[in-house]
């Protein structure tokens, strides 16, 4: 596809969930208006509606020219590529019956409207303009010959979403549904592994833990875990482990299955010093063949991005030159199969709103007969 950074074409965007919903315009990967909130009445559909139309008309306002599509994120279920959400959604029940909100608003703005998950817009955007183009940039720079173009992107919130990137494209599935909050709950295989990975999941583990009757948010477990606020310490350090081991647990399948970096994003990610360091213990953990043989449940090793030494032997793997049978000619090779974890530097919004841009941009030159590389 064309540089989105360096693309005219304004589109605008909607970050969107339960309680408030965020409209914007970015042109050219970056935000081009001052960002409006109004409340989201996600209980209502008929207000509901009728915000979303007002935002995006407060958006246009702001404009120099016509945009020239709407995308952003909804939850689902959905059948995305038609634009229409429906089934059972936590934070949007007004929706549950079907409600055909592509076509709604094309009708309302006359443009194209384009709707996806927010996991997959979040790897989307880290795969075009964030963790991707910035490892294979720096591996470049080394001398590496590797390169990476598959990605599984992660957001942590009211839910446990999920991206992948296949050789640089976005895998929708076939029916919408590429997810992993279905996976099972490794401690309770009957639930699923959501219940685990989620605000509710840490604020309902802490509460079990330590006997606290208040209702906390995840900020305020991590300040009880940081020592800044009153509370049980050892029991909001075990809430969020918990909740990276169940993490580590749902990415083994999909990164054996992938064989890409890994990137996490969302709120909960400033909890990483107490999350990651168990989703990495068990994606480095192993299992055994039946005559005893060892074997790691990734056969690739796992890096952790975010940590400066480790990053470093992530650059180098073991580079070596390997000669051409029957000459002296050498060519570079790295045999270390490897991949590595990191959060997300751009944020979760940011990622988003650039996946919805680009995937937009993506969308109107296919419409044009316009195929880039």
């Amino acid at each position: 596809m064309a540089n989105f950074r360096t693309d005219s074409r304004i589109v605008m965007t909607l970050d969107a969930n339960s309680a408030v919903m965020v409209f914007g315009a970015m042109q050219g990967g970056e935000f081009i208006v001052e960002p409006i909130t109004l409340d989201a009445n996600s209980h209502d559909l008929e207000l509901c509606l009728q915000t979303m139309v007002k935002g995006f008309r407060m958006v246009r306002d702001q404009l120099d020219r016509q945009p020239a599509a709407i995308s952003f994120a909804f939850p689902g279920p959905a059948d995305y590529p038609n634009g229409i959400i429906y089934g059972y959604l936590l934070n949007f029940p007004s929706f549950r019956d079907g409600v055909a909100l592509g076509p709604y608003l094309r009708k309302k703005f006359g443009i194209p409207v384009y709707i996806n998950n927010d996991g997959d817009l979040f790897a989307y955007g880290e795969a075009l303009g964030g963790v991707l183009p910035e490892i294979n940039e720096k591996l470049e720079l080394s001398g590496s010959p590797k390169r990476y173009r598959n990605l599984l992107g992660y957001v942590f919130g009211d839910g446990f979403g999920v991206g992948m990137i296949v050789n640089g494209m976005m895998n929708r599935g076939d029916n919408s549904c590429v997810e992993t909050c279905y996976f099972p709950h490794s401690k309770r295989p009957d639930i699923i592994i959501e219940e685990g990975v989620s605000i509710r999941a840490v604020k309902r583990v802490y509460k079990e833990l330590s006997g606290d009757g208040r209702d906390l948010e995840p900020k305020d477990i991590f300040d009880i875990a940081e020592g800044r606020l009153e509370g049980s310490r050892e029991a909001a350090v075990q809430a969020f482990a918990e909740m990276g081991e169940l993490t580590g647990e749902a990415i083994i399948p999909a990164v054996n299955i992938t064989d890409g970096l890994v990137v996490l994003g969302g709120g909960m990610t400033g909890a990483a010093k107490y999350l990651k360091p168990a989703i990495l213990e068990v994606m480095r953990s192993k299992i055994s063949t039946l005559d005893g043989q060892q074997l790691g449940r990734i056969p690739m090793k796992v890096y952790d991005l975010d940590n400066e030494e480790e990053f470093a032997g992530f650059m180098k793997g073991e580079q070596q030159k390997i000669k051409i049978h029957g000459s002296e000619i050498e060519v570079d090779f790295d045999p270390q199969k490897r991949i590595g974890v990191t959060v997300s530097k751009l944020g979760a919004g940011k990622a988003i709103a650039i996946g919805a841009y680009a995937f937009a941009l993506d969308q109107l030159d296919r419409r044009n007969g316009i195929t880039r590389l």
